[in-house]
């Protein structure tokens, strides 16, 4: 009986990391972002890192707007008119960061999993673009399709 109950956990692990994206391979062709149209800015969302926290992949919220998910190894992003944003993500607390987009300009928000009572608390923060340039060269993207 409690081989079965740990052969069970083992396959729910396994099921769980395989849901998750992985980092994108060294053979893998580079992904190709279109350019961006006049007068918006581009808002990049990274989660880069291990698999902790795994399962835990909230909405991103972007002045209230899901624009994307929090997806470990992965990255999305969205388009806007210049202006002041918010992004929230929110699990057991709402955690948020706000910033000021101009046309032209590139953001890059990081998501990461701290732990919480229930569950883990996914915090964005803005990072430098150099950090966030290196880390979108490394994950693999898991946005709506363009």
């Amino acid at each position: 009986m409690g081989a079965k109950i740990g052969a069970l956990a083992l396959l729910l692990v396994g099921f769980l990391l395989a849901s998750c994206a992985s980092p994108r391979g060294l053979n893998e062709a580079p992904l190709q972002i279109p350019a961006l149209k006049p007068g918006y800015g581009r808002v990049y969302f990274t989660r880069p890192g291990d698999f902790g926290g795994a399962a835990v992949q909230p909405e991103i919220r972007m002045n209230n707007e899901v624009v994307g998910r929090s997806v470990p190894g992965g990255f999305s992003y969205v388009d806007r008119p210049p202006g002041r944003y918010a992004v929230t993500t929110a699990t057991e607390v709402e955690n948020a960061v706000t910033f000021q987009l101009a046309a032209g300009e590139t953001k890059y928000i990081k998501t990461s999993v701290t732990p919480g009572i229930l569950v883990g608390h996914v915090t964005p923060t803005l990072e430098f673009p150099e950090q966030g340039q290196s880390d979108v060269s490394r994950l693999r993207y898991v946005g709506s399709q363009f």
